[in-house]
């Protein structure tokens, strides 16, 4: 059910295949962020990439199939992004350099993330699940970070606030694609630094009370 979804091609060259549905995924993201996943035809994409629409089922079998790439084509980019950072040594140097890689990648692949997750529920249930596991393994790669950073004594969190913080820093990255409209004001250093400065000032360690009465 999470293995990576195979899509077929009737073409054999690999460099040729992966160059088309790079094609694909722009134009395809351009029309799905404009019209949604439903209204956008695979004519219009094929269009869109510049090519006819035979070609384009020489390298996809449903529309469905050009969606799974957009989504995936994320999650491929977030691994080649951090794969450049020593994960296995965490401190918060590396979470913070973790944060900055993460978060221009969000800002280089603004409309991909948001037609994600505007359109994702529309994947047949075997690739959902596959992407719904890329996102969870994304998440833990700060959970194991944050842990770390815990272990070190350079963060006071307990393993549960630890999961918690894990989603609030993936998922707070991705406001700079959903708010763009709101943020015009904000470059993305600024962006980056102030909600690097927020996560840090929330992870001090001091014990605030939120209690009623």
């Amino acid at each position: 059910m999470n293995e990576k979804r195979a899509i077929q091609s009737s073409v054999k060259d690999e460099t040729l295949i992966e160059k088309r549905r790079a094609q694909m995924i722009r134009g395809a993201v351009t029309l799905f962020k404009e019209k949604g996943f439903h209204r956008t035809t695979t004519r219009e994409i094929a269009k869109a990439a510049g090519f006819s629409i035979g070609t384009l089922y020489e390298y996809i079998r449903t529309k469905e199939d050009v969606l799974y790439l957009v989504c995936d084509s994320i999650y491929d980019e977030v691994h080649s992004r951090l794969a450049t950072i020593d994960m296995e040594n965490g401190s918060l140097e590396v979470l913070i350099t973790a944060l900055e890689h993460y978060y221009g990648l969000i800002d280089d692949m603004q409309d991909e993330f948001v037609v994600m997750y505007q359109e994702s529920k529309s994947l047949p249930m075997d690739a959902l699940q596959y992407v719904l596991k890329k996102e969870t393994e994304m998440v833990s790669l700060f959970e194991r970070l944050l842990t770390e950073c815990a272990e070190r004594g350079q963060v006071d969190l307990t393993p549960k606030e630890i999961v918690l913080a894990s989603h609030h820093l993936f998922v707070q990255g991705q406001m700079w694609a959903f708010r763009r409209w709101a943020l015009r004001d904000f470059t993305i250093q600024e962006f980056i630094a102030m909600q690097t400065k927020f996560l840090l000032q929330g992870m001090a360690g001091e014990k605030i009370s939120i209690s009623g009465g």
